[in-house]
């Protein structure tokens, strides 16, 4: 390039975030801009692309508004992408964002997908992990990590799109720094129960939360920290190479354990609808939970008479569906590519994979199945890595795809696309 300062436009959304822009034709990333901004940025040229940092808003976007949180103003916290584009804008981009990844990705021709919009745009997250480091001078800073500065981490007073009650736990912890395990630098999540319920009012009281405490070798003082965390109705410890251990349990949501779950139950309990909608669509005797979790949709399905077979790599979590599964059906703690194909065959396939999506073999599983699902439900949170394993899957049609909005102020969105086996490919 010709310049290390560039003026430009900022055209879409890219799947991280960042705005995107052109400069001497090449693609530049821009964090913290919006479609209709133009901007002068400092450019950071690589072999493909650049990134660009802001020296000035020429021109702002129609879609800008002004970020209330201050730590994604001044700390420039990499936990949040979007607070500065106002909530309708960020849906349709969402929305952009999924389009891009299954026609350029996927190879699949489909329109943008409706996302259905978070009730609370703020305040919504049950669960929050943060860093935890010994500065220089021995006292402790707990926080996020700038986006642009991944080894850096700042001190947080708040977070805006956490639930009320998840800060006052962990204000708790911060206050009891002296009791935390030996070491310099660990990492800590807070999370609600799931059956907790927030109190009529301001919603900053009532709800149990578990804590899990990541990092160290020794805790003596492990006892006195859960004192000094009366909002903790669970403590676990993962130390340094070793399993996670529950240390101490109080109230009725001690035998709860820290597997995954959800952290916007209002819009999860929307999505879940969904899909047990869209599965019990295809009428089926018989369906395979794949990544199921504790077993939320597994229980709905098998409780109006589907024969479920629920596969999941947490055993915790296992341990809680199964006993919730009638006769008919069962729960099996392993890993899906391991599993799945002992499963088979099942009229509808669910796959719900963490971000990294499903492993190939899954992919060739389904592809080679001698008796195809009537349908492959297949809930992502990446539409990248959605749209590689639907391009892995071309015996399978989209049949409809639809989002949800669980993470407000973020670039994050969950995508449902619903497969059907494709006749023009012999496989119905």
């Amino acid at each position: 390039m010709s310049s290390s300062v560039a003026e430009l436009d900022i055209d879409t959304i890219g799947a991280g975030g960042d705005g995107v822009g052109r400069f001497e034709g090449m693609v530049v990333f821009v964090p913290r801009t919006a479609p209709g901004d133009r901007v002068r940025v400092r450019l950071d040229a690589r072999k493909r692309f650049a990134r660009g940092t802001v020296e000035e808003i020429l021109t702002p976007s129609a879609a800008r508004v002004a970020p209330p949180c201050a730590h994604y103003r001044i700390d420039r916290c990499g936990g949040c992408q979007l607070q500065h584009i106002e909530y309708v804008a960020q849906l349709e981009m969402k929305a952009r964002i999924i389009h891009d990844s299954l026609t350029r990705i996927g190879k699949r021709d489909v329109p943008p997908p409706v996302v259905t919009p978070s009730e609370r745009q703020w305040r919504y997250r049950t669960k929050l992990t943060l860093a935890m480091r010994r500065s220089g001078r021995g006292h402790w800073v707990v926080g996020l990590h700038p986006y642009d500065d991944a080894g850096a981490v700042f001190q947080l007073r708040d977070c805006p799109i956490a639930d009320d009650r998840v800060i006052d736990v962990w204000r708790q912890i911060m206050a009891a720094s002296a009791h935390f395990p030996d070491g310099d630098e660990f990492r800590a999540s807070v999370r609600l129960a799931e059956n907790s319920e927030r109190s009529p009012g301001d919603g900053s009281a009532g709800g149990a939360a578990l804590v899990v405490m990541e990092g160290g070798h020794r805790w003596p003082q492990r006892a006195a920290f859960f004192a000094a965390v009366p909002g903790a109705a669970s403590l676990w410890w993962r130390p340094a190479h070793r399993a996670r251990v529950l240390v101490a349990t109080r109230g009725s949501n001690a035998s709860t354990g820290p597997s995954f779950a959800q952290v916007n139950p209002t819009v999860a309990a929307v999505l879940h609808a969904y899909v047990v909608e869209r599965a019990l669509a295809h009428r089926p005797a018989t369906v395979v939970d794949a990544y199921a979790g504790s077993g939320a949709t597994a229980i709905a399905l098998a409780r109006v008479g589907v024969r479920v077979a629920a596969i999941d790599a947490d055993a915790d979590a296992v341990a809680a569906c199964a006993p919730r599964l009638p006769d008919e059906s069962h729960a099996v703690a392993g890993r899906v590519e391991h599993l799945l194909e002992v499963e088979l065959p099942a009229d509808v396939v669910l796959l719900n994979p963490p971000r990294t999506g499903v492993h190939e073999h899954v992919a060739t599983i389904l592809q080679g199945v001698t008796a195809p699902p009537r349908a492959i439900i297949y809930v992502s949170c990446d539409p990248a890595t959605l749209a590689r394993d639907l391009a892995r899957l071309p015996r399978y049609r989209i049949a409809s795809v639809h989002a949800f909005d669980m993470f407000p102020q973020t670039a994050h969105v969950e995508t449902v696309c619903e497969l059907v086996p494709d006749s023009r490919t012999g496989a119905a």
